[in-house]
């Protein structure tokens, strides 16, 4: 980021990587390796009740019969879970086809579907059904062997892999089964940072039972793990109280700013700390706020609070 402004050094906030086990809890995220069968809330709900936790939330549903990489939001992080639900995916997919097409034939099917695509959610979709544009990253064959297909495909959140798989089907001239899928990654999580349901409640046991913070601390995140790819904006410790109180950011509150930051784009606001204090609109380009860093006017229109009231002292007066 780039520095407009000297921030205060007084002894305000934590680093996330500090947070006592007991914040984790409260606002922090896990990631779950979901196994065929319960459905994504049910994830959500057991992982509650083994954490011995009120709320839980989830960043992007996988059908029961789907596995891999589930974020599971705790307690006041589930405020932010809806950035991951429309991050970017990661699945590996096996397709059964009615017929074998041939590689060439495939590759070239294949090709047709990177890039912006046209889907209608399944009936069965906690969605309104129509027609939306979802964009395909990057599709790869990893294996080809008859009617049998392997593939790993990078897309936007809110693609439904079964309705790319029945589109490849169509085009080819045949009918296709969606066999296996798991879900690789989901924002900047994936299949290696992932714990089961049985390892979550076992660390968590043993963290009652012995105050051992190794392992519970590998498996509980700070919420900030949730926000990595979106452009930041650090705000002034004199500033961070007004935002939690709702406030809209304005240009002399800003300490540093993403050069790169567009209007319109979603960015994180954090304090000096690194700690994750509300997430808004960006109403001007970085470059814009570093031009007029001497000047007033607003940079950021708010749209979620995430820090506590009180958590930076008061320095602002009421109207």
């Amino acid at each position: 980021m780039h520095k407009i402004s000297s921030n205060t050094s007084a002894p305000y906030g934590t680093p996330p990587s500090m947070r006592s086990v007991e914040s984790l809890l409260s606002s922090g995220v896990v990631i779950i390796n979901k196994q065929s069968g319960p459905s994504s809330h049910q994830v959500a709900a057991w992982l509650r009740d083994s954490l011995e936790l009120e709320a839980t939330g989830h960043g992007g549903t996988l059908d029961p019969n789907v596995t891999g990489v589930l974020p599971v939001s705790l307690g006041r992080a589930s405020k932010v879970i809806k950035v991951l639900q429309e991050s970017s995916k990661e699945y590996i997919c096996h397709l059964k086809l009615g017929k074998d097409p041939g590689r060439k034939k495939l590759d070239e099917v294949f090709s047709k579907f990177i890039g912006p695509i046209y889907q209608i959610p399944p009936f069965q979709a906690a969605v309104k059904r129509e027609l939306r544009i979802r964009r395909i990253y990057s599709l790869e064959i990893l294996e080809h062997n008859s009617k049998s297909v392997l593939f790993r495909v990078e897309c936007e959140g809110g693609t439904y892999i079964r309705n790319l798989c029945d589109d490849v089907a169509s085009i080819i001239g045949t009918k296709g089964v969606m066999e296996q899928l798991i879900r690789t990654k989901s924002g900047p999580f994936n299949l290696e940072d992932s714990f089961s349901l049985i390892e979550a409640h076992d660390i968590f046991q043993s963290w009652k039972a012995s105050s051992d913070e190794e392992r519970i601390r590998k498996l509980l995140r700070p919420l900030e793990d949730m926000l990595v790819d979106l452009p930041k904006i650090e705000v002034k410790d004199s500033a961070v109280d007004a935002i939690c109180h709702g406030a809209d950011l304005a240009i002399p509150g800003i300490s540093a700013v993403s050069k790169k930051l567009k209007r319109g784009q979603l960015v994180s606001l954090v304090s000096g700390q690194g700690e994750s204090i509300a997430l808004g609109r960006a109403t001007v380009d970085g470059k814009e706020i570093i031009d007029k860093k001497n000047e007033k006017g607003k940079a950021v229109k708010l749209e979620r609070v995430i820090m506590e009231r009180g958590t930076y002292p008061r320095e602002w007066k009421s109207k």
